[in-house]
């Protein structure tokens, strides 16, 4: 009866288990009358615009999908849980509310909750030894420029939203290299600058510099780092993310695709998840 209810435990902490787009912190930005960021009207037009996108999808898989829009929470976080087959995501009205969000950053703090779920491998290990539902931080994060961003954005007017945007000259050479469509390229470009913008973020939380794309991370773990990289780190993910065709990479078994394995248009093999926080298990 013992290891029974240990059992029970166990599974109860398996499917509770919480990811979030950030660490822990006590940062909160509550609602004002000088409103920074974005607005209500926003923040639900960007929720519901990756909802439309992700509900069939994940409905397809056998699961649900609750979206909790916590417009009044001043946290600046974004969570995500899962209770059976139940996925469960916490919309914090705080994060939207930072004054360097943008409507594509919101969305990719969106895809990669999703990517908790969706991501696959490499996935978080529980206190309890086993492997659990939640794909790690940089895999989350890798997901949601590699495939979530850019299944949101497919219908947009990508080159007309791209030419508004002030773009690094590194980020149009290396999307110009990777891709060949303007409509390709466009869609690379802005989901990098959403991982700019998102990883500004991630910086100004920890209290640290901005990281920059021309200056990514040297370090190389010894093991996959489950927990959220730092800034730097996160840029790297979200651009290398941006430049990986996965689509179009026909010559690749549906394996390595799962693996995040990239196909260039000019056979430049980038893309690969940074080591910064990535451990092949080869």
């Amino acid at each position: 009866m013992h290891k029974l209810r240990l059992l029970h435990f166990f599974i109860f902490i398996f499917n509770i288990a919480q990811a979030s787009i950030l660490p822990e912190n006590n940062q909160t930005i509550p609602i004002s009358d000088k409103q920074e960021g974005l607005t209500e009207a926003q923040y639900n037009f960007v929720i519901s615009k990756v909802e439309a996108v992700y509900r069939p999808i994940i409905q397809r898989l056998g699961f649900t999908l609750t979206i909790n829009r916590l417009w009044n929470d001043p946290r600046v976080n974004a969570g995500t849980t899962k209770k059976g087959k139940e996925l469960i995501l916490n919309m914090y009205g705080g994060y939207a509310r930072h004054l360097l969000i943008t409507e594509d950053a919101y969305a990719l703090v969106m895809c990669h909750e999703l990517g908790h779920h969706l991501g696959g491998l490499p996935k978080k290990i529980f206190e309890s030894g086993e492997t659990g539902w939640p794909s790690v931080e940089g895999q989350a994060d890798y997901f949601a420029t590699l495939k979530c961003l850019r299944k949101v954005f497919r219908q947009d007017q990508n080159e007309e939203l791209v030419s508004r945007l002030s773009i690094p000259t590194i980020v149009s050479e290396k999307c110009s290299r990777a891709f060949t469509t303007k409509w390709e390229i466009a869609i690379c470009i802005r989901t990098s600058i959403a991982g700019l913008t998102t990883s500004a973020i991630s910086a100004d939380i920890r209290q640290t510099v901005p990281p920059e794309i021309r200056t990514p991370d040297e370090s190389i773990v010894l093991e996959t780092f489950e927990a959220h990289p730092l800034p730097q780190c996160r840029l790297d993910t979200y651009f290398q993310g941006s430049l990986c065709e996965v689509s179009s990479a026909r010559n690749l078994s549906s394996e390595d695709e799962a693996k995040g394995t990239c196909h260039q248009g000019l056979g430049h093999v980038e893309g690969l998840r940074p080591l910064c926080w990535y451990k092949s298990s080869k």
